[in-house]
């Protein structure tokens, strides 16, 4: 046995026994389950940014044990059980990379994905949009939506073309603001959507990039708050002049 398999056995024993022993592990559902794994999942993403490798392992065990949690219970009703996920990934990698189980040839990576959009269809789904869930955050599906897309040709060719409908849309929502609040959301909407755009044909993920916006304006405004404190000022009686004294503080600090 090795030592993977090993400690998944392990996991699978101690899955069993909570959910026999535990009065927690015992009444929980599938659906129960649900708002923690994507809580579980958000904190594998802020580890990732963080590029914290211990936690990273800590948070895809925490993942890990969720996908045995849903499969224990799912076999409880001899629906499916853990070997059933693991043999259907399988079967679906396999099928999915022709290029290296059968016969198809490949020129990079973009090809992969075409092939891979192709596949989905041959398999029933309806729309090569399909596979994007409704549930994720806007911004996230638009970049998914745009991916998908791209995968069965559906594109533009250079990025120049890009940055052109950027404009474009940055100039009508400079127009729309002077029509009704309804028409300058949407053309917002496109103007996002179009930026978003522009950053994939950059290689630049833009949850990524928001998010690591987030992170340094959360560093650099509490950065603000303290010294605010430590200065005996409150941020409310400031000016905005004296606030930024401390703001560009932590700029040149690197915060």
């Amino acid at each position: 046995m090795t030592k993977e398999t090993e400690a998944f056995t392990r996991l699978l024993d101690i899955m069993g026994e909570l959910r026999e022993k535990c009065p927690w592990d015992k009444v929980q559902t599938i659906d129960s389950l649900r708002h923690l794994t994507i809580e579980e999942t958000y904190e594998l993403s802020d580890a990732i940014l963080k590029g914290d490798m211990q936690e990273i392992k800590k948070e895809l065990g925490d993942i890990l044990l969720h996908i045995v949690f849903y499969a224990k219970i799912a076999s409880e009703t001899n629906t499916f059980d853990i070997a059933d996920v693991i043999h259907a990934i399988c079967e679906k990698l396999i099928i999915r990379h022709p290029h290296i189980y059968g016969d198809t040839i490949v020129s990079g990576e973009e090809e992969v994905k075409q092939n891979w959009e192709k596949i989905k269809l041959k398999e029933g789904n309806t729309s090569v949009l399909a596979g994007v869930p409704n549930s994720l955050p806007a911004l996230l599906k638009a970049y998914r939506m745009q991916e998908k897309a791209r995968g069965i040709g559906f594109d533009w060719e250079k990025p120049e073309q890009v940055w052109e409908k950027v404009e474009e849309e940055m100039q009508e929502f400079k127009e729309a603001l002077h029509e009704s609040p309804e028409r300058a959301e949407d053309e917002f909407g496109d103007l996002m959507f179009a930026l978003i755009n522009y950053a994939r044909f950059k290689n630049i993920n833009p949850e990524t990039a928001l998010e690591r916006t987030n992170q340094k304006f959360t560093r650099r405004f509490q950065y603000l708050e303290q010294q605010a404190k430590e200065a005996g000022k409150q941020l409310g009686d400031m000016t905005l002049a004296e606030m930024d004294v401390f703001w560009n503080e932590a700029k040149t600090k690197g915060l």
